[in-house]
């Protein structure tokens, strides 16, 4: 699977876990995930090579609880934590 569609799945995932999406130029600084008010936000800088939002984004999913409707693919998984594999 190539990182492009990888990046696509985990944002996806993302959205399911409950985050808010952003995907702005940040200019390589100010991007990752946060929690504002109550909401999760995931900041993605589009100005970050397809793999380096992919790591933003897999960090943040990296941050959750095992949550079992997030079921990502065999290729997503491997790049998760054994908490988020299982």
């Amino acid at each position: 699977m190539h990182t492009v569609e990888l990046l696509d799945e985990a944002i996806s995932l993302a959205t399911k876990a409950g985050f808010q999406v952003r995907q702005d130029w940040f200019g390589g600084s100010a991007a990752g995930a946060c929690e504002f008010k109550g909401q999760k936000w995931l900041f993605l800088d589009l100005s970050l090579s397809p793999h380096e939002q992919l790591s933003q984004v897999l960090d943040a999913l990296r941050g959750l609880p095992a949550i079992p409707e997030l079921t990502p693919s065999p290729a997503l998984r491997g790049m998760l934590s054994p908490r988020m594999a299982a």
